[in-house]
């Protein structure tokens, strides 16, 4: 008969289990002091071992204090906001948008820790109803302030058949060294066509969690751009699930890591109906001592028939220091689609940069405009000029080697 040691817990685990408990969520608490927090062995994080990488948590964050500026403006845009994990309240919605609120996360039950916690810990929960078409951006703007606090906050977007929207969240705060878990549960209604923008922004001795949920209806389109650009150790989890003929999305994402940052982006998309269609393009930077995690899952359901997705991964390294680490999967049970993934992954082209430079361009320049156009196809199709402008200015900062 084996005897199994128990398990070690760390710091962090012991402060999560605690908040867990005193959260009422005493059966998280239980399954989290039995597994502990996932290491490598784990497949999805196998490249994001958070028993070894968070180290510290926080404890809850308290009331919101006055907030500092937005972390990103984007003019004419309709802003609400989440301030420690609390729905604050708004000014008048444009036509067509119900603001509302609700009680505890909206994430679908997964085995996944950061879902569980963020269903765990969530109070309230922010709700959007979206009637028709929407002109302004809707811009969810979450934030931990205040000294250094564990913030969970949520919320629950539902697109009305036939509407169009442009929706950008992003998540900043104070200087400290914030836990913040964010979710997103967005469902696409029939022939609806929405842009979906997701900013990490937190200070960069924040962690970041982030996990957005989609639904897609019957003739759906999603375009989406997760960008982490701040936190020390970020994760962004992406779950797309196409539920109706013709749904298709463009799924993107944008790592930008320097000096001492772990950023992680994470897809697992499921095609559940004949007919669906997926192009997730994924773009990692990074430089000095760094690490950009892609993970990408695709399934297509055994009557997923005619389903077409590609998955593609690109990586630049800035520096001999730096990793780009790529893990796609496909997992296809129908016998009709049209699937496949590829990555690179690579150092700027000396020979053209020698052509640039050769023009009279100074090296630096040179390097910052080859950087420019390997993001440019992430960038260019978001149709908003100001929205644009305004991530573009992301990644123009951080080219520049300034803070998140």
């Amino acid at each position: 008969m084996s005897v199994h040691a128990p398990l070690r817990l760390g710091p962090a685990e012991a402060t999560l289990i605690a908040q867990l408990t005193a959260a009422g969520a005493a059966s998280e608490a239980e399954r989290l002091a039995g597994s502990g927090l996932p290491t490598r062995r784990v497949e999805a994080y196998h490249y994001t071992d958070l028993k070894q990488l968070l180290r510290m948590v926080p404890e809850p964050a308290g009331p919101p204090v006055a907030a500092s500026a937005p972390a990103l403006r984007v003019a004419g845009a309709f802003q609400l906001m989440i301030a420690n994990g609390v729905v604050e309240g708004h000014g008048t919605a444009p036509a067509g948008v119900i603001v509302g609120r609700t009680k505890g996360g909206v994430l679908s039950t997964r085995d996944d820790v950061v879902t569980r916690l963020n269903n765990a810990l969530v109070g309230e929960s922010l709700t959007l109803d979206l009637e028709g078409s929407v002109d302004p951006v809707i811009q969810i703007d979450r934030r931990t302030e205040g000294p250094a606090g564990h913030s969970a906050s949520a919320a629950k977007i539902f697109v009305a058949d036939g509407a169009s929207v442009v929706i950008l969240e992003t998540c900043s705060g104070s200087e400290a060294a914030h836990l913040g878990n964010h979710a997103t549960y967005l469902a696409v209604g029939r022939n609806a066509r929405v842009t979906h923008i997701t900013v990490n922004l937190a200070a960069r001795a924040a962690t970041h969690f982030a996990t957005t949920e989609y639904h897609l209806a019957e003739g759906a389109y999603l375009r989406t751009l997760a960008i982490n650009a701040g936190g020390a150790l970020s994760r962004t989890q992406l779950f797309p699930r196409f539920e109706g003929k013709g749904a298709s999305a463009d799924i993107t994402g944008l790592n930008l890591v320097g000096d001492g940052q772990h950023a992680d982006i994470t897809m697992d998309a499921t095609h559940a109906v004949p007919g669906t269609a997926s192009k997730p393009l994924f773009k990692s930077i990074a430089r000095g001592r760094s690490r950009a995690v892609v993970q990408g899952r695709l399934v297509v359901a055994r009557d997923a028939q005619k389903t077409d997705a590609k998955l593609m991964s690109h990586g630049l390294m800035l520096s001999d220091e730096a990793e780009i680490l790529v893990k796609p999967e496909l997992e296809i049970y129908a016998d009709d689609v049209v699937c496949g993934h590829g990555s690179t992954c690579g150092q700027l082209d000396e020979e053209q940069l020698f052509y640039l430079m050769s023009r009279g361009i100074p090296k630096a320049g040179a390097e910052t405009m080859l950087v420019r156009a390997f993001l440019a196809e992430l960038v260019d199709p978001i149709e908003d000029e100001a929205l644009n402008e305004a991530l573009t200015a992301v990644i123009e900062e951080w080219l520049a080697g300034g803070s998140p």
